[in-house]
């Protein structure tokens, strides 16, 4: 009796964590080419999605992963298709992991089929992270070693003229025309057709040439 007691109650506690939480989802592309279909395909419904487009080397470079960070309360789940979307290195995975959970928040990884739980970890699922995390950083290291490579035999064939400016020196400055004026960002950067991380990208640029 006291048993089934225990249980039921077990069982209405559960129930109420997950109506109090939420199931949200990050999503990150890193180049014009990627498009978020794919993610969400393998994400599925959610509450509530947070959203970094283009390549971001810190995260001080990702205002979608502060914002879903901040966001974030006890009994949410937080859904990501794979670990490289999150983290660029395996220090900022496991730091970012730290910082979700600390909040009662769970991380769940769909490609690799990883949860880590506020309520204490899986030895299995801590080792399995840091092995393809790890993987992960010597795949894009490999990467970048081949693009500069590539970079240093185009200039010295004369072919390479870099990266095109995402927005002319002319949207830059009608830009911060329309920034001074109070005008949203948001707003600017849907106008100009380029992501918000982007614009913020160009006029500090500008500013501090």
């Amino acid at each position: 009796m006291i048993e089934e007691k225990w249980r039921r109650e077990a069982r209405e506690k559960q129930r109420g964590v997950q109506a109090r939480g939420q199931n949200v989802a990050y999503l990150r592309v890193s180049s014009k080419d990627q498009n978020l279909a794919r993610q969400r395909e393998a994400i599925g419904q959610v509450d509530r999605e947070f959203i970094d487009e283009l390549s971001a080397r810190t995260r001080a470079h990702r205002p979608g992963l502060e914002d879903c960070i901040a966001y974030l309360r006890d009994g949410d789940g937080l859904h990501v298709a794979s670990i490289d979307r999150l983290a660029r290195s395996l220090v900022d995975l496991r730091n970012v992991i730290d910082q979700i959970t600390a909040k009662g928040a769970t991380v769940h990884f769909l490609k690799e089929n990883l949860t880590f739980a506020p309520d204490g970890e899986d030895p299995r699922a801590t080792l399995m992270l840091g092995i393809l995390g790890s993987f992960a950083e010597f795949e894009r290291a490999i990467i970048r070693e081949r693009q500069a490579e590539g970079i240093a035999l185009a200039k010295k064939a004369g072919r390479y003229k870099g990266r095109p400016r995402a927005l002319t020196e002319v949207q830059i400055k009608q830009a911060h025309e329309r920034v001074q004026a109070g005008e949203a960002r948001t707003s600017i950067a849907n106008d100009l057709g380029v992501s918000r991380a982007t614009l913020y990208r160009a006029l500090r640029k500008d500013k501090n040439p």
